[in-house]
């Protein structure tokens, strides 16, 4: 089950998802800790509350990051070369159809469009079955960091082509549904958004105590960083934009761990390093900084900076869709349109030197981050499973 900082949202009625067989798949939905993995594993706990039977295609590993929710089947897999830290997935062989055929699913969820999402799909089909799929990681935006941006156009119409093969495509907010609709995707697009654990992510959480034993002095800003410490999240950005702020009273935290964690404290050797942190921990730390600064422009959704918002941070990222869906510029957030050191600098000097626009960003920010609930979020896909259900058995009575 999900680890037990995080609560599990509920449906607002007994068993809205009785009779509902569902097949996910997922690249990866325990042995590494994301945001991706975090919200599969809640909507699948909210759908088990709801009645549903759940069973989810994985790779997996000897030690896990956490304990999974529902019925998780290992699928064959080899590390990523050059990330280690993921698996690929190898397909979907003999045995693990045969556990699919014996399940019986009545709808196919795929999380990912590697060789396992499609190769699912393709069963899918050939069973009948429909197809939802989940956006959550903007995969091609990737390729630039790896010196691979001659690869992106190829990329751009492979996932086309896979999220135009699916009944139903969940993207995690308006601007992205945008997007897909306009590449001909039309009326299969839905939305569904993320939550937020507003109690583990709170300003109540703020420790000046936990702020002192790192060495903070009271009259240091604290800028922030959330998230796996990978070269998409634009780490060189938030690293040269850290370096035009010495001589100001700031100290940067990084929280979370990752393969080019070694090369950031190369870079500032003066930042706060806490580790992959979880539950209370995880929560005071956020709390307890005072401006998260998110240059990443590879987010689908922005899971960190929703956190961060509800920990009442002023929030300083680029302006992107993800940030976009979940940023009023200047309200609750800043959003820079240059997505370089210098104007990202020049932001958060002005943040800096100004406390009571922090204190309003942040109060702002909190506020906005009420709209983002776990249930209201899970409760839309559970009505996408149910709306293809009724189809799917409109149809057979049709045919008979």
């Amino acid at each position: 089950m999900i680890p037990a900082e995080r609560p599990r949202c509920r449906p607002a009625s007994d068993n809205p998802g009785q009779g509902l067989r569902l097949a996910l798949f997922s690249g990866n939905y325990n042995y590494t800790r994301d945001g991706s993995n975090q919200a599969l594993n809640r909507l699948v706990a909210y759908l088990l509350d709801a009645g549903a039977e759940v069973r989810v295609y994985s790779p997996t590993t000897d030690r896990p990051a956490f304990p999974p929710q529902g019925d998780l089947v290992s699928v064959p897999s080899m590390s990523l070369p050059g990330r280690a830290e993921y698996r690929l997935a190898l397909g979907l062989p003999r045995a693990v159809r045969a556990d699919l055929r014996r399940f019986a699913p009545t709808a196919v969820h795929l999380s990912a469009p590697d060789l396992l999402g499609l190769q699912a799909r393709n069963f899918a089909r050939r069973h009948g079955l429909p197809i939802v799929a989940s956006l959550h990681t903007r995969f091609e935006t990737y390729l630039g960091y790896y010196g691979l941006d001659w690869l992106r156009p190829s990329a751009e119409r492979y996932l086309q082509r896979f999220y135009a093969s699916c009944d139903r495509v969940l993207a995690p907010n308006a601007p992205l549904a945008e997007r897909l609709e306009d590449q001909g995707l039309g009326g299969k697009v839905r939305i569904w958004g993320r939550g937020v654990d507003r109690d583990q992510f709170s300003p109540c959480r703020r420790d000046l105590a936990w702020r002192r034993s790192h060495g903070v002095g009271d009259d240091e800003v604290v800028i922030a960083f959330l998230g796996r410490l990978v070269m998409e999240k634009a780490l060189d950005v938030w690293a040269d934009t850290l370096d035009r702020l010495r001589g100001l009273p700031v100290r940067p935290l990084v929280i979370g761990e990752g393969p080019m964690g070694g090369w950031l404290r190369g870079r500032l050797p003066d930042a706060i390093f806490t580790g992959l942190l979880t539950g209370h921990e995880l929560g005071r730390a956020v709390a307890s900084s005072d401006v998260l600064f998110n240059p990443s422009l590879t987010e689908a959704f922005g899971n960190a900076t929703l956190e961060a918002m509800a920990a009442g941070l002023a929030v300083v990222c680029p302006e992107a869709p993800s940030t976009q869906a979940l940023v009023v510029n200047g309200h609750d957030g800043i959003l820079v349109r240059d997505p370089a050191a210098p104007a990202f600098a020049r932001t958060l000097r002005s943040l800096v030197a100004d406390p009571m626009r922090r204190l309003r960003l942040g109060r702002a920010a909190r506020a906005a981050s009420d709209r983002h609930g776990w249930s209201q979020s899970c409760a839309s896909v559970l009505e996408v499973y149910r709306s293809l259900n009724a189809t799917s058995a409109a149809l057979a009575r049709s045919a008979a």
